[in-house]
């Protein structure tokens, strides 16, 4: 984290407990009032506890993906964006591994509403590809990609990538685009 001036202290303190996060420090509030240079008392003016400033960094990183994706989502391409996503994910998952643990540390086992978040936008894709069984498809896609970027976490793919993981990921979309994907699967 950049010595930066954060003039809103909401800001100030999630950006001190990420910062922590990232160097693999317990976050707690007072060494995050601490780090962001106000009081002890201060952080509980804008979260109850420990618990409610991680959900809220946790929520800024769904924010922070939001942005890559559609960043990697500008082409008009069905395929070739939902591939650019994927390794998009990968990046994210291997340039901020504390938050992206963090973000699906709490998760309910469920997919995520699809709203205009991070999940929407992997989902509009794929809406594209495979409209017939939607679910199907897209639990098939973000279990693969989410998968590849917890091996990637956990050493089970190298550090800096792999050719093989863009192979995997153009089979998936190959397999979200294929005739069978826009066959009605119920009898």
């Amino acid at each position: 984290m950049p010595d930066e001036i954060i003039p809103d202290l909401r800001a100030r303190l999630m950006a001190a407990a990420l910062a922590a996060l990232e160097r693999g420090e317990d976050v707690g509030l007072r060494a995050v009032a601490r780090d962001a240079g106000v009081s002890a008392m201060a952080p509980y003016r804008h979260f109850r506890d420990k618990a409610a400033l991680l959900a809220a960094v946790a929520m800024r990183g769904f924010d922070d993906l939001r942005t890559v994706l559609l960043a990697a989502d500008a082409t008009p391409d069905a395929r070739d964006a939902l591939l650019a996503q994927g390794e998009a994910y990968l990046a994210f998952a291997r340039a901020r591994p504390a938050l992206f643990r963090l973000m699906f540390a709490g998760h309910d086992g469920g997919p995520p509403p699809v709203e205009d978040n991070a999940y929407g936008v992997m989902v509009r894709r794929i809406k594209q590809l495979a409209p017939v069984d939607l679910e199907a498809a897209t639990l098939a896609c973000w279990s693969a990609v989410h998968g590849m970027a917890t091996l990637a976490l956990d050493g089970g793919l190298p550090a800096g990538g792999s050719p093989h993981e863009r192979t995997a990921l153009k089979l998936i979309v190959a397999g979200l685009a294929s005739p069978a994907c826009l066959i009605d699967p119920t009898p």
